[in-house]
Parts: structure tokens; C-alpha cells; sequence
């Protein structure tokens, strides 16, 4: 990868900032937040966290913060950690039972059993359950599990930075070396009319969903071009990440600066309020059974190879019934299309895949207006031919889906994101501590340990995500299980060191 170089510029700043950061972070999701928050906690104040974004908006669906996710979360910040807890859907903090309750009371109000998120196949049998129970997980991988919903983590997270340190609207459009001055300079810009990130957050249909053709060298109209310094650039700005595109021009990695589509996408009906009784009772019998959450697919397939590439079906039961559904469908079938387009798509699919005709006539009923798509996009860890792109150039580097995106199959892209941030945190504490910001050695040094330890493991969770091997078998299901959630987290640190 080449260092971008300050002759190569061709934007010019109305407003320079004269301070030089210790580290600015480009992206205000959960991850970027996150190492905000961890360099913090280790004592490193001088940061700045920028985003494109106008204003913090209520998009984003669900996240699952499992073992590995909660776990580097506390190692960023114990007090993050508790909030994000006390903030979630699912987790309620139980109060401790009284040390004199009898053996015989608790016979008497024996406890509920946990909800859980159960699989299924067509015929209504239960292949596998997941126990959303925070306690249960605990218990199995010595951490927890949560669901939160994207903005509410988003705003959790942010309440634990100074309000001066997060700035909405500052859209990074060329980053730049000035080694004469020992930094990295950062020009971004602020009012421009730009629609959101397509790859971040769920498409109506009604817009054009493909905005990758947001030119790098337009300059808008009312817009203020400004630019920041830092010693270290933490790339945390997503799947379409521009600092990505910008390191790798005219580098090896070119070809590896737009993240490529993954095969697989995803329609989602937010409600179907009027359903006929007789389908929702058969639904509620068949397949909820009680579960308010669940996933339908052709489990009963031999090949994992096919069953990664057939439809799964997931349905949430709430006064309404909502449904997602994950498809691999070439991305010419889903551009453009919306509302009733979008359902006669899923009834195609489904219907091609076998599913049961109340499945079917559940969609049949989405209300159009309620319709909702999204392409899933992946940027690969390896490439073709064992190629590996670039994490880090210079004083820059790319953390979570900025480097490693990838579909949601396996609920790993925000946990992944915060082992970077644990991991990236960890490495600059390290150079503040040792006074080696000016020392290009040490911080090459520190970012070669975060490839060398992040990649292989990002490797093997891409391949889990693309092909659901995990699935084949309960003995992967375990092995997964175990590789993934009860790693020695304590030696994750000492490596880092």
C-alpha cells in the first residue's frame, strides 16, 4: 500500500485545524466509538471522532453482542460495558435471590425458562435452539449475550465522550501524509448533499441504492472544506470505507478499494398488522411455539455447500409478525426494485426453495409500503491468489467492517469490530506510553501485530459467514462455538503487548 503523499492532493481547505490530534478516528458507529472510549480509558484524551453523517439518526437494525464482543468491550471500558448492558433489549439485571430462601421456595416458583431463538425446518421441527438468556450464556462461555438495537448502542457509547469530541458532518474526503510535521492530515466536508451510505443502513427502493459514484473529487455547493491533524488515523468508517479507497490508489490493493457483493441480500417487511387468525394460530403452532423469534430454512439438506446458498427465512412475533429474508440472488434482481417488486421477488424465491405454503401466504400479505432491501457486501480479509490488503498504511489503519466486512450470518460483524477496537486500543497505549508517535518504526511495528493476530481469525469468521459451515453439524456448532466465545482474552492482551 502506498502512503498517500501531500503533493498528491488536489482539495485545498477553507479551515485548518492548528491543533495536532494524538489520534483521530474517522467513523462514529459503535466500533469507532468504541476505540474513542478505550484510548480515553487508558489516559489518551487528545482524539477527536469525525462522521459524515449530518445527524445521529434512528436507522439500523438490531445488534447481537455475544462473548467475544462483550468481552473486548470490557476491556475497552468496564463502565461501557455496564451501560451497553443496562441499555439493551434483552438483558435484565435480575435481583440476587435472598441467602435465607429455602430449598422449598424455590420448588414452590420455579424459574421461567429462558426465550430462545430456535431453527426449523419446513416441517415445524426444531433443529436447534439459542438461548437468549444472558445468564446461559454466561454460564456456557464466561460472557454474556445482548441485543441492542444499532442507534441505541450508537447512543450509549457516545454519552461517554465529551460532546466536543464527536463531530456529525464531516465527511473525510482525502487523507494525506505531512511527515515534515510528523502527522497525518485529514480534509473533510461539512454541509454536503449527500445521501447516506447505502451499504450502511436499509434502502426503500424508491432511491437510487447505488451511491458508490459519490465522486472523491467534487467539491459541493455551501459546503466548508476542513482539515485535521493526527499522529494516528483509526479508519473505522465502514464497509464503503473512503479512507480504504484513498489507500489503496494506485496500490496492489486497488482492486480491493470498493467492497465487492457477497451473492446474498436481504428483504425485510417491518409489519404485516392484519393476519388472519387461522394462518397466525397454525403459524404460532407450527413454528413459534411460543419462541418470539425464529428461523426457517432447509435444514434437512446433506450439503453445507447448497444449504449456504438456499433462502432462510427469519420471523420475529410481536403484536405484528415481522420477517427478514437472506437470499443469494444475483444483485441485477434486487437493484431497483421495491414495495409489491420486493414481494414477488420473495414469493419467487421462496416458492423455488420449497418453503411451505404458510410461509408464503404470510408474505402475500406484506403490506407494500412496508418493503425494505439490502444488498450484503463483503470486503475480503484474503484475497484471490493469497492476497492480503493492506490494514495499515503509514499512520493510518482500518479497523472492523473498514477491513473485514462482511454479511450479518453469523452475527459477528459489530463483535469483530470491537476485538479491533481492543486490539488497536491496546497497540496505540502502547506507542503513547513508550512516547513513540514520532517513531515510524514502532507504529509500523504495532500495526504489522494487529494484521498478523486479527487476520487468520478473520479469515476463518468470513468463511463461517459465507458458507455456514457451523451449521453442518452440532459438533461444529460446538467447535465454532468454542473457537469463537471462550477465548483467553487475558493472552489476546499479552500478545498485543
Amino acid at each position: 500500500m502506498n502512503t498517500p503523499q501531500s503533493q498528491s492532493t488536489a482539495y485545498s481547505a477553507d479551515t485548518f485545524i492548528n491543533k495536532i490530534y494524538d489520534v483521530v478516528i474517522v467513523g462514529a458507529g459503535p466500533v469507532g466509538l468504541a476505540t474513542a472510549i478505550g484510548l480515553r480509558k487508558c489516559g489518551i484524551a487528545n482524539i477527536l471522532v469525525i462522521d459524515q453523517a449530518r445527524a445521529f439518526r434512528q436507522v439500523g437494525q438490531v445488534v447481537d453482542l455475544l462473548p467475544n464482543g462483550l468481552k473486548a468491550l470490557k476491556y475497552l471500558e468496564p463502565n461501557a460495558y455496564e451501560a451497553v448492558k443496562t441499555a439493551s433489549l434483552t438483558f435484565v439485571n435480575s435481583p440476587q435471590p435472598d441467602k435465607e430462601q429455602t430449598a422449598e421456595a424455590s420448588e414452590k416458583n420455579p424459574p421461567k425458562p429462558s426465550q430462545e431463538w430456535v431453527s426449523k425446518n419446513f416441517q415445524g421441527k426444531k433443529v436447534r435452539s439459542i438461548s437468549l438468556s444472558f445468564d446461559v450464556w454466561f454460564q456456557n462461555y464466561g460472557e454474556g449475550r445482548v441485543s441492542i438495537s444499532w442507534y441505541d448502542l450508537q447512543s450509549t457509547l457516545r454519552k461517554l465522550l465529551p460532546e466536543d469530541q464527536v463531530k456529525p458532518n464531516h465527511r473525510c474526503i482525502n487523507v494525506v501524509d505531512e511527515p515534515e510535521l510528523g502527522c497525518v492530515r485529514l480534509d473533510c466536508l461539512s454541509d454536503a448533499s449527500v445521501e447516506a451510505n447505502p451499504y450502511a443502513h436499509w434502502a426503500d427502493g424508491q432511491k437510487n441504492n447505488d451511491l458508490l459514484a459519490q465522486n472523491l473529487d467534487s467539491v459541493y455547493q455551501n459546503s466548508v472544506t476542513k482539515s485535521f491533524r493526527a499522529k494516528i488515523a483509526v479508519a473505522a468508517d465502514g464497509i464503503n470505507s473512503t479512507v480504504r479507497r484513498l489507500l489503496y490508489v494506485d496500490s496492489a490493493y486497488q482492486s480491493f478499494a470498493k467492497p465487492e457483493y457477497s451473492g446474498f441480500a436481504a428483504i425485510y417487511c417491518r409489519e404485516i398488522p392484519d393476519i388472519p387468525q387461522e394462518l397466525r394460530s397454525h403459524l404460532e403452532e407450527k413454528f413459534f411455539a411460543g419462541s418470539p423469534i425464529l428461523t426457517v430454512a432447509n435444514y434437512d439438506l446433506a450439503s453445507q455447500h447448497s444449504f449456504s446458498e438456499c433462502p432462510r427465512m427469519m420471523l420475529i412475533n410481536r403484536q405484528s409478525i415481522l420477517y427478514l429474508l437472506h437470499l443469494p440472488v444475483p444483485l441485477n434482481s434486487l437493484q431497483g426494485k421495491s414495495g409489491k417488486e420486493l414481494i414477488n421477488l420473495a414469493l419467487q424465491e421462496l416458492e423455488k426453495a420449497g418453503y411451505p405454503d404458510e410461509l408464503k401466504q404470510l408474505v402475500q400479505l406484506s403490506p407494500p409500503e412496508n418493503m425494505l432491501q439490502r444488498p450484503y457486501y463483503i470486503h475480503r480479509a484474503t484475497g484471490a491468489e493469497n492476497i492480503f490488503p493492506a490494514w495499515s498504511a503509514g499512520r493510518i489503519i482500518l479497523v472492523g467492517d473498514a477491513a473485514h466486512g462482511m454479511p450479518p450470518f453469523m452475527a459477528q460483524g459489530a463483535n469483530q469490530g470491537l476485538e479491533d477496537a481492543m486490539a488497536v486500543t491496546t497497540l496505540i497505549n502502547h506507542i503513547a506510553k513508550e512516547n513513540d508517535w514520532n517513531n515510524k518504526q514502532a507504529i509500523a511495528t504495532a500495526f504489522e501485530k494487529y494484521e498478523r493476530l486479527r487476520r487468520p481469525f478473520m479469515e476463518y469468521i468470513q468463511a463461517a459467514t459465507l458458507t455456514l459451515f457451523p451449521y453442518s453439524s452440532e459438533q461444529q456448532w460446538q467447535e465454532y462455538n468454542q473457537k469463537v466465545y471462550t477465548r483467553n482474552f487475558d493472552q489476546i492482551i499479552t500478545e498485543l503487548r
